[in-house]
Protein backbone atom coordinates (compact mmCIF):
# COMPACT_ATOMS: atom_id res chain seq x y z
CA UNK A 1 0.00 0.00 0.00
CA UNK A 2 1.43 3.30 -1.34
CA UNK A 3 1.52 5.92 1.92
CA UNK A 4 3.10 9.07 3.47
CA UNK A 5 3.28 9.78 7.16
CA UNK A 6 3.66 12.76 7.61
CA UNK A 7 5.03 13.31 11.62
CA UNK A 8 6.09 16.12 14.09
CA UNK A 9 3.82 18.52 14.21
CA UNK A 10 2.92 20.23 17.19
CA UNK A 11 2.20 23.36 19.37
CA UNK A 12 5.07 25.61 19.41
CA UNK A 13 5.92 29.12 20.61
CA UNK A 14 6.62 32.05 18.33
CA UNK A 15 10.64 31.76 17.77
CA UNK A 16 10.44 28.12 18.42
CA UNK A 17 11.60 25.24 16.07
CA UNK A 18 10.05 21.88 14.41
CA UNK A 19 10.79 19.07 12.27
CA UNK A 20 8.42 17.42 10.39
CA UNK A 21 9.21 14.35 8.85
CA UNK A 22 7.45 12.25 6.20
CA UNK A 23 7.95 8.49 6.00
CA UNK A 24 7.26 6.80 2.76
CA UNK A 25 6.12 3.30 2.60
CA UNK A 26 5.09 0.94 -0.25
CA UNK A 27 7.44 2.99 -3.02
CA UNK A 28 11.01 4.14 -2.99
CA UNK A 29 11.56 8.29 -2.95
CA UNK A 30 14.09 7.87 -4.75
CA UNK A 31 12.82 8.76 -7.94
CA UNK A 32 10.29 10.95 -6.28
CA UNK A 33 10.88 14.82 -5.78
CA UNK A 34 8.70 15.74 -2.15
CA UNK A 35 6.94 18.80 -1.62
CA UNK A 36 5.34 20.37 1.58
CA UNK A 37 2.96 22.32 1.19
CA UNK A 38 0.30 24.06 4.18
CA UNK A 39 -3.09 25.14 4.55
CA UNK A 40 -4.23 27.65 7.39
CA UNK A 41 -7.99 27.98 8.05
CA UNK A 42 -9.99 29.64 5.31
CA UNK A 43 -7.37 30.07 3.31
CA UNK A 44 -5.86 28.38 0.11
CA UNK A 45 -3.13 25.40 -0.09
CA UNK A 46 0.15 27.12 -0.65
CA UNK A 47 3.69 25.38 -1.28
CA UNK A 48 5.91 25.69 1.12
CA UNK A 49 9.52 23.76 -0.06
CA UNK A 50 10.40 21.23 -2.32
CA UNK A 51 13.68 18.74 -2.72
CA UNK A 52 13.97 17.17 -6.47
CA UNK A 53 15.25 13.75 -6.91
CA UNK A 54 17.75 13.98 -9.40
CA UNK A 55 20.06 16.27 -7.80
CA UNK A 56 18.31 17.14 -4.69
CA UNK A 57 17.79 20.79 -5.83
CA UNK A 58 15.38 22.78 -3.32
CA UNK A 59 12.83 25.74 -3.69
CA UNK A 60 11.42 27.81 -0.99
CA UNK A 61 8.45 29.95 -0.53
CA UNK A 62 9.62 33.45 0.07
CA UNK A 63 7.73 33.33 3.65
CA UNK A 64 9.65 30.92 4.37
CA UNK A 65 13.22 31.10 2.84
CA UNK A 66 15.69 31.29 5.60
CA UNK A 67 13.92 29.57 8.31
CA UNK A 68 12.98 26.39 6.97
CA UNK A 69 15.11 23.28 5.60
CA UNK A 70 14.17 20.82 3.95
CA UNK A 71 15.97 17.37 3.64
CA UNK A 72 16.16 13.98 2.41
CA UNK A 73 17.21 10.64 3.55
CA UNK A 74 16.93 8.00 1.15
CA UNK A 75 18.09 5.48 2.91
CA UNK A 76 15.38 5.98 5.28
CA UNK A 77 12.69 6.47 2.86
CA UNK A 78 12.04 9.94 4.52
CA UNK A 79 12.18 13.83 4.13
CA UNK A 80 12.28 16.34 6.53
CA UNK A 81 11.36 19.90 6.92
CA UNK A 82 13.21 21.99 9.57
CA UNK A 83 11.38 25.04 10.66
CA UNK A 84 13.30 27.78 12.94
CA UNK A 85 11.96 30.77 14.01
CA UNK A 86 8.47 30.01 14.05
CA UNK A 87 5.50 32.54 13.58
CA UNK A 88 2.46 32.28 14.51
CA UNK A 89 1.64 33.05 10.73
CA UNK A 90 3.11 29.07 10.08
CA UNK A 91 0.48 27.92 11.58
CA UNK A 92 -1.62 25.38 9.50
CA UNK A 93 -1.56 21.69 8.61
CA UNK A 94 1.16 20.58 6.71
CA UNK A 95 1.01 18.24 4.11
CA UNK A 96 3.92 15.94 2.01
CA UNK A 97 3.23 15.12 -1.29
CA UNK A 98 5.46 13.17 -3.88
CA UNK A 99 5.68 13.69 -7.97
CA UNK A 100 7.87 12.37 -10.04
CA UNK A 101 11.55 13.45 -10.17
CA UNK A 102 11.18 16.80 -10.20
CA UNK A 103 7.91 18.60 -9.45
CA UNK A 104 7.08 22.48 -9.22
CA UNK A 105 4.89 23.37 -6.76
CA UNK A 106 1.96 22.67 -8.21
CA UNK A 107 -0.64 20.57 -6.45
CA UNK A 108 -1.54 18.86 -9.29
CA UNK A 109 1.99 17.47 -10.60
CA UNK A 110 1.95 15.53 -7.11
CA UNK A 111 0.82 11.70 -7.49
CA UNK A 112 0.80 10.98 -3.40
CA UNK A 113 -0.80 12.69 -0.72
CA UNK A 114 0.30 12.16 3.45
CA UNK A 115 -2.72 13.14 5.53
CA UNK A 116 -1.58 16.09 7.38
CA UNK A 117 0.11 17.24 10.82
CA UNK A 118 -0.82 19.93 12.59
CA UNK A 119 1.49 22.84 13.67
CA UNK A 120 0.70 25.60 15.41
CA UNK A 121 2.46 28.28 16.63
CA UNK A 122 1.33 30.41 19.81
CA UNK A 123 2.38 31.96 22.92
Amino acid sequence: QVQLVESGGGLVQPGGSLRLSCAASGFTLDIYGIGWFRQAPGKEREGVSRISSADGSTYYADSVKGRFTISRDNAKNTVYLQMNSLKPEDTAVYYCAAGLWNPGMDSNEYLYWGQGTQVTVSS
